[in-house]
C-alpha cells in the first residue's frame, strides 16, 4: 500500500514550498523547489531537511532517500548568498547562524544510516555539492555539471567539500578549488564526485523501482553510461605541471613563465584566477592543504572559522555586488592582487573563534543519536 506524508510546509501560506517531502512505499524523497533561483539553497530549507532526516533514520520502513530537483536546469546552482551577505550586513548573527546550521546538515548528511540517491541533471554547484557529495550513490544526468566557484564571489570551497577536494588525485583539487572550473559527468565518475552516469529519462523508472525497495546498487550498475575521458583528464598534464606548486605564489609564477613560452592554457587559467578574490585563493590553497589530515566534522570546524572571517570582510559582499546584484562583473578586491603582504591577513581568517566555535557531535554521538 502507497504511504504518502504531507508536502513539507517549508514556506509562508499561499506559496509552494521550498522543499517537497513525500514518502511512497521504501521511498522518501526531498524535492528541491525554487525553480525561478535555481534551488538556491536558503537557512529555511536547511532547517527543515535537518529536521525531518532523523525521523526518517529511525522510520524502519523507509529503505532509501532520494534528493531530487524540480528543475531540469540545476539540481542546486549554489547557496543563496544574496540573502546571506544582506543577512550580514543586518546583523551579523543571523548569517553566522545560517553557516551553523548548513554545517550542520552537511554533517547530517554524512552520518546519516540509510542509503540516499541524489539525482543530479544541470547544475550542482557550492550548497548543491555538499547536499550531494555524502549521499551513498550520486547519479549524473547528461545535463550534469559540477563547480566550486567560492573564490569569485569572495568565499572558498566550504561544505567539506575541501576534504573531498584534497581526496581527488593531487593536485586536481587544487585547481579545481582556486579556478572553479566547471566539470561535466564524465570527469566527474572519473574523480568519484558522482557514482553513475545515467540519463535523467531513466529517472523516474529508478524512483518506481525503488518504492518497492529493489537493491539499489545492482539496479545502478546495469544501466551506468560508460563515459570517454572528459576535459579534464585531456587536461591532466597541464594540472600537474603548474598545481603541483606548493604554494599560491609557485603556481603563479609558474603559469606566468608558461604563458611568457607561448602557452595558451597558461594564459587562460591565469585570466580566470585574474578574476578571483586574492584572499580567497590563499584561503583556498591553505584550506585545502590542512584538509588533507582532516576528516569532514574538522573540515566543517574549520569552514565555519573562515566563513565567518569572510562575512565580517570586504570581499564576499563586493563580490556578491558584482557578480550577482549590479552584474557589472568587476569586483575591487581588496588587496586587488596577490603578494606577500596577504600571508598575515590570510593566517588570521584561520584562528579559533574564542568561544564561538562550530560545536558538531562525534560521529559516534551521531550514531548513538540513530540518526
Amino acid at each position: 500500500m502507497n504511504q504518502h506524508n504531507t508536502d513539507l510546509k517549508t514556506s509562508t501560506v499561499g506559496q509552494s514550498p521550498k522543499i517537497i517531502a513525500d514518502r511512497s512505499q521504501a521511498l522518501q524523497t526531498f524535492t528541491l523547489n525554487r525553480p525561478n533561483v535555481l534551488n538556491a539553497l536558503d537557512d529555511e530549507m536547511c532547517r527543515t531537511l535537518s529536521s525531518a532526516i532523523p525521523t526518517v533514520a529511525r522510520n524502519p520502513d523507509v529503505y532509501i532517500v532520494a534528493l531530487l530537483s524540480n528543475n531540469p536546469r540545476a539540481f542546486c546552482a549554489g547557496g543563496d548568498v544574496r540573502a546571506l551577505s544582506a543577512a550580514a550586513k543586518d546583523d551579523i548573527e543571523t548569517a553566522k547562524s545560517y553557516f551553523r546550521n548548513e554545517y550542520s546538515l552537511n554533517w547530517l548528511l554524512e552520518c546519516f544510516s540509510k542509503p540516499t540517491v541524489s539525482f543530479i541533471d544541470g547544475l550542482c554547484m557550492g550548497s548543491g555539492a555538499g547536499l550531494t557529495a555524502y549521499n551513498t550513490h550520486r547519479i549524473a544526468g547528461e545535463n550534469f555539471k559540477w563547480a566550486m566557484p567560492e573564490t569569485k564571489i569572495g568565499l572558498f570551497p566550504d561544505v567539506g567539500i575541501s576534504r573531498v577536494l584534497a581526496k581527488l588525485p593531487w593536485p586536481i583539487g587544487i585547481y579545481l578549488g582556486l579556478t572553479g572550473r566547471a566539470i561535466g559527468r564524465a570527469d566527474a565518475q572519473w574523480l568519484g564526485l558522482v557514482t553513475h552516469c545515467i540519463s535523467a529519462t531513466h529517472f523516474p523508472g529508478i524512483l518506481a523501482k525503488l518504492k518497492d525497495a529493489e537493491p539499489v546498487d545492482p539496479m545502478l550498475d546495469a544501466i551506468n553510461e560508460i563515459q570517454a575521458p572528459g576535459d579534464l583528464q585531456k587536461d591532466r598534464g597541464h594540472i600537474l605541471e603548474h598545481f603541483s606548486e606548493p604554494t599560491l605564489q609557485g603556481i603563479l609564477r609558474s603559469l606566468t613563465n608558461a604563458e611568457a613560452k607561448g602557452s595558451e592554457w597558461a594564459k587562460k587559467t591565469l585570466a580566470d584566477l585574474a578574476k578571483c578574490s586574492p584572499i580567497s585563493l590563499a584561503i583556498t590553497i591553505r584550506h585545502i592543504q590542512s584538509a588533507l589530515s582532516f576528516d569532514i566534522r574538522q573540515t566543517l570546524i574549520e569552514d565555519y572559522r573562515l566563513a565567518v572571517r569572510c562575512i565580517e570582510s570586504h570581499d564576499f559582499h563586493e563580490g556578491v555586488r558584482a557578480l550577482l546584484i549590479d552584474k557589472d562583473g568587476s569586483p575591487a578586491w581588496k588587496p586587488n592582487r596577490y603578494d606577500d603582504s596577504i600571508a598575515d591577513v590570510v593566517e588570521a581568517y584561520f584562528a579559533p573563534l574564542p568561544g564561538a566555535e562550530l560545536e558538531l557531535p562525534k560521529r559516534t554521538e551521531m550514531q548513538a543519536a540513530r540518526v
